[in-house]
Parts: structure tokens; sequence; C-alpha cells
């Protein structure tokens, strides 16, 4: 009876083990993704002051509501790993606006902006469902 007692105990522990470790890891996918959007968006925005100042505010609202998220769920040790995430996402969206704007290969440029809209879609449609 009580070595049975003692895996059923085991098997429990190791179960809410596993669970919060997979809680953890659904937090941390998701704190990336807010980072990288909130990265992207800020790039998007930099972009638009540039070449269509009326868009950016509606991004900039979007990037706000997405920071707002990131502030909902980030740890408070996790700080400069969010940073860097979002620095590394606004200079990769960054490049691909600047590649899509600035290139002599229209179908190199058309595949940048492409590319640069679905992720910045990808960002705004989470902030829509």
């Amino acid at each position: 009876m009580i070595s049975g007692m003692r895996c059923f105990i085991c098997a429990l522990t190791l179960w809410l083990a596993v669970v919060a470790a997979t809680a953890h890891a659904q937090t941390v996918d998701r704190l990336r993704t807010f980072a990288d959007c909130a990265g992207r968006l800020s790039a998007v925005m930099e972009y638009q002051w540039m070449f269509d100042g009326a868009a950016s505010e509606q991004t900039k609202a979007q990037r706000a509501a997405v920071i707002e998220l990131i502030e909902a769920i980030m740890p408070q040790d996790a700080g400069r790993q969010v940073l860097h995430w979002r620095i590394t996402a606004k200079q990769a969206q960054s490049a691909l606006l600047t590649r899509a704007t600035f290139n002599d290969d229209p179908g190199d440029a058309a595949w940048a902006m492409q590319t640069a809209e679905r992720f910045r879609a990808e960002c705004t449609s989470m902030l829509l469902s």
C-alpha cells in the first residue's frame, strides 16, 4: 500500500512538473511573439513616418496594444531578453522595408515588401482575433 502511494505521489509530482514546464514554455513563446511584433511594428511606424505619415497613427496604436500584452505577461527578470527580441525584429523588418524601397531589382523589391507586409499582418491580425 505504501509503495503504491509513493508511486502515485511520484507520478503526480512528475505530471505537475511537466504541466508547469509546458505552461512556462507557452508563456515564453507568447512573450517572444509579442516582442517580435512590437519590434516589427516599430519599424513599420518609422517607415510610415518617412513615406506615409497618416498610417503611422494606426500602427502606433497597434504597437501600443502589443506592448501592453508584453507588460501583462512579462516576468520581471525578462526585460533584457524582451528588449533583445524587439530590437532584432525591428532591425529585420527595417531591412526588409529598406530592401523593398531602395532596390534596383523589381522582383526582389516586391518580395521584400510582400514579406514585410506578411509579418506586419501576422502581428496586427492577432490584435483583431
